[in-house]
């Protein structure tokens, strides 16, 4: 099922949750909301879900207006991330539970629950589990049941709110591979929040980067990662510094020294250069922008240097191959090889 987001607005006293928020969700898709804390994605997740009204715009599922109807009539699965299962309930119960209380109509007979619900325990690798409680599963494995639990109503759009935040490092790195093969398997339009740009960039089809209530940038994880749209996406997503720079003419200036980055388009004046570590190299003294290592430390197989740059000694970080003899104190030349330059709010990309 298709979800649209036109204009969506929601307001806590005079704090902007959401701002003016437009968002088209292709049926089968799986979409990352990510930004920081205070951003909104958990308030357009609920609101989407029925668990939040909104002030003003509309939530279309496929073409009809969502806004006026119940959190029942929505016919949402939703993940919490700290599992929200029934600790009296065992496995096979808490998963059945969305069956069992539905209105007698609608409610399927229990040999149908029952196979249904063997099913999904099978589906989310828990089989041998149905007997257990909560309190007996890893935080790992009740994620799993919390899912089965969404999936068992046969929603129209399945919901996840930070689903991993609650969980170690390696067994989040295990789930999302895990939730991407379930995705996968059963098709349905997805919506996730993180805070975690690897998460999202791992994860999903397309990802919706907020900030302060207002949609950044939307893309496929490569177009977040090296096509920004704003100065917070650059620095949001990956290792990024920032240069203050002066456009004239179409040359970028550090302290009256030209930059040699190439024809700079746009408008004269203040702006700011974006430069990934990795996207940095370092040349003999002379050649390029002038710097002088401050720092040296090991990052992974690589080294990482701070280098201090221009008159006020602005701290840019640059990836140092293993095998460059390099220490700090030493005077460097400097070669952008990628970056972006923002100039009073715009973006150019080079």
């Amino acid at each position: 099922m298709d979800l649209k987001i036109r204009h969506v607005r929601k307001d806590y006293g005079v704090f902007p949750a959401l701002n003016d928020v437009s968002l088209d969700i292709r049926s089968g898709e799986l979409v990352a909301l990510l930004g920081p804390s205070g951003s909104g994605k958990t308030t357009l997740l609920r609101a989407i879900a029925g668990l939040e009204t909104i002030d003003d715009g509309e939530i279309l599922f496929g073409d009809e207006d969502a806004v006026g109807w119940s959190v029942q009539e929505r016919n949402v699965g939703f993940v919490f991330q700290h599992y929200a299962l029934f600790r009296h309930m065992k496995v096979f119960d808490n998963i059945a539970f969305g069956l069992r209380v539905r209105d007698r109509s609608r409610r399927p007979a229990e040999a149908d629950i029952r196979k249904k619900v063997t099913g999904l325990l099978e589906l989310v690798q828990l089989p041998d589990l149905a007997n257990r409680y909560p309190a007996q599963l890893s935080g790992g494995q009740r994620q799993r049941v919390a899912l089965a639990r969404a999936l068992a109503i046969e929603p129209q759009l399945l919901l996840l709110d930070e689903p991993f935040g609650a969980l170690d490092a390696q067994v989040r790195k295990d789930l999302r591979r895990w939730l991407r093969q379930i995705h996968d398997e059963t098709g349905h339009t997805t919506v996730f929040v993180t805070h975690d740009q690897e998460e999202a960039l791992e994860l999903a089809d397309r990802v919706a980067v907020l900030h302060k209530g207002k949609l950044q940038q939307v893309g496929t994880p490569d177009d977040i990662y090296d096509r920004p749209a704003t100065p917070f996406v650059y620095s949001f997503i990956g290792d990024s510094s920032s240069l203050p720079i002066h456009v004239r003419k179409g040359e970028a200036l550090l302290d009256q020294t030209v930059i040699p980055v190439g024809s700079v388009s746009g408008p004269d004046g203040e702006a700011r250069l974006h430069i990934r570590p990795q996207d940095i190299s370092l040349q003999a003294v002379g050649q390029g922008v002038q710097g002088r290592i401050a720092l040296l430390r090991r990052n992974g197989a690589f080294r990482r240097a701070d280098i201090e740059i221009g008159a006020d000694r602005t701290l840019i970080e640059a990836q140092i191959p293993p095998h460059l003899e390099v220490s700090e104190g030493d005077q460097v030349g400097i070669h952008f090889e990628r970056f972006a330059i923002y100039p009073s709010g715009s973006r150019q990309s080079i």
